[in-house]
C-alpha cells in the first residue's frame, strides 16, 4: 500500500517495540509440555474485587459524557486516600487529576507540557521504556541517570540541568524493585526546585513494598516535599494494587498549576475516564481490605519464586518492592531467556529497560498460584 505523503512517520522516532523481540521465546515456552509459565509481563491475573465490580455494574447506565476532571466524589476519594495512605496534607480538588491509565500519561506528558526539540527529559538508567518514548514522540532529548545521583553527598551531580524540563523518578522501580530513601527523594525534590525542573514521580508500585527497611514513601509526604507541592507531581495507578489494569484507572496529584494546565489541554483532547470506571475507582480507594488480600497473594508468590530462582543459581538484586525479581546469572540476558524458555518459563530480558540491564532478567510474580508452583517444579 502506498504511504501517504501527508502522514509523517512519527514511529521512526521510536525504538523497536521491545516485546515483539520476545515472541520466538514465547512460542518455544508455550510448546513445553504443560504449557508456558509466563513471568514476563506484570499483568494482574487475580479477580477484580467484588466491591469494585459491584460499583462498576451499578454505574453501567451512564449515557452521558463524563468530565475530564471527574466527579466531585472521585476527587474527594483521591484526596482522602492520598492523605490516609501517602501522608499528603492539605490536598484540594485542584491538586488532583484523573487519567486514562498511567501509561497514557507517561507517554503523552512531554507533549502536553509543550516540550520539543532542544528540551531534555531525564529518567533512570534502568526504567520503564515509556519514559524514553514520551521524550522521543516530541523530539526532545532523552537523558538517563543513575538514581544514586541523589544519594547523600551527590545532590544531582550526574545531571546537567541545562535544557532539562522534566525529571522522572520511579520508586519503587520497574524493573529493579529498588526503593529510594527519604534522603534521596528529598534531595531530588530540592535539586529539581533549585533548577526549575518539573519532577514527576511514578509511584504505581508504592503499596507493594516487601522489606521492612525499605518502606516506599511518596514525594508528596511532607518530610519529602516540605509541605509544598510546587514543582512536584506524583503518578498513581489502580492496575497493580486493585487488579484494575483492564479498567485504565489512574490519577495525578501535586502542583495545581501543572495539573490545571494539563486539565485544560485534556479537555480539548477529550481524555476522559469513563463514568463507570470513575465510580469503580471511588470504591477501590475507599477499601483497604482487598489491597491487603492481594498483597498476601503476591507475598507468597514472591517468596517461593525467589527461593526457587536462587536455588537454580540466580542472584537477586534490589527487588525490595514492586511485582518483580531482578535476577542475574552473570550472563547475557538473552541466554538466560533462551534457557528458561526451554523449560517453559518466560521472563523479560533486562535490556528491555536499558543497556545496564543486559545481564539481568525481570521475573514477574503475577502468575496464578498454580503457574507459580509449576515454575518452581521446573526450576528444580
Amino acid at each position: 500500500m502506498k504511504e501517504s505523503s501527508a502522514v509523517a512517520r512519527v514511529s521512526d522516532r521510536l525504538p523497536a517495540f521491545p516485546w515483539d523481540r520476545l515472541e520466538p521465546y514465547k512460542a518455544e515456552a508455550s510448546a513445553h509440555p504443560g504449557g508456558v509459565v509466563d513471568l514476563s509481563v506484570g499483568t494482574p491475573v487475580d479477580p477484580v474485587p467484588e466491591i469494585i465490580q459491584d460499583a462498576l455494574a451499578a454505574a453501567s447506565d451512564s449515557p452521558g459524557y463524563p468530565t475530564v476532571w471527574g466527579t466531585a466524589a472521585l476527587r474527594a476519594a483521591i484526596t482522602g486516600w492520598a492523605g490516609r495512605r501517602l501522608g499528603a496534607a492539605g490536598l484540594a480538588d485542584t491538586n488532583v487529576l484523573p487519567v486514562v491509565g498511567s501509561k497514557e500519561l507517561v507517554a503523552w506528558l512531554p507533549t502536553q507540557l509543550g516540550l520539543g526539540p532542544g528540551d531534555r527529559v531525564a529518567y533512570p538508567r534502568l526504567a520503564y521504556p515509556t519514559y524514553e518514548v514520551g521524550a522521543r514522540l516530541v523530539g526532545a532529548e532523552p537523558v538517563v541517570y543513575d538514581p544514586g545521583t541523589f544519594a547523600a553527598g551527590a545532590a544531582g551531580a550526574e545531571l546537567d540541568p541545562a535544557g532539562l524540563k522534566l525529571l522522572w523518578l520511579n520508586s519503587p522501580s520497574n524493573p529493579t524493585g529498588r526503593v529510594l530513601t527519604k534522603d534521596e527523594l528529598r534531595s531530588a525534590v530540592e535539586w529539581a526546585r533549585a533548577h526549575d525542573v518539573l519532577l514527576v514521580s511514578d509511584e504505581c508500585y508504592l503499596e507493594l513494598g516487601w522489606e521492612p527497611d525499605a518502606e516506599p514513601v511518596s514525594v508528596l509526604h511532607p518530610e519529602i516535599c516540605g509541605g509544598s507541592y510546587e514543582g512536584v507531581v506524583a503518578v498513581h495507578s489502580l492496575s497493580k494494587r486493585s487488579n484494575l489494569a483492564g479498567y485504565r484507572a489512574a490519577f495525578l496529584l501535586g502542583d495545581e498549576s501543572v495539573l490545571g494546565e494539563l486539565l485544560q489541554i485534556r479537555k480539548h483532547g477529550g481524555m476522559m475516564v469513563p463514568a463507570p470506571v470513575q465510580t469503580a475507582t471511588i470504591a477501590a480507594l475507599g477499601d483497604d481490605g482487598h489491597v491487603a488480600v492481594q498483597r498476601e497473594r503476591y507475598a507468597r508468590r514472591r517468596a517461593v519464586l525467589r527461593a526457587a530462582f536462587e536455588g537454580a543459581g540466580f542472584r537477586i538484586e534490589h527487588s525490595e518492592a514492586s511485582l518483580y525479581l531482578w535476577a542475574t546469572r552473570d550472563e547475557s540476558c538473552w541466554d538466560t531467556v533462551a534457557e528458561l524458555a526451554g523449560r517453559g518459563i518466560l521472563v523479560a530480558p533486562g535490556d528491555f529497560y536499558g543497556a545496564a540491564g543486559e545481564r539481568y532478567v525481570r521475573i514477574a510474580f503475577t502468575a496464578t498460584d498454580e503457574r507459580v508452583d509449576e515454575a518452581v517444579r521446573r526450576l528444580k
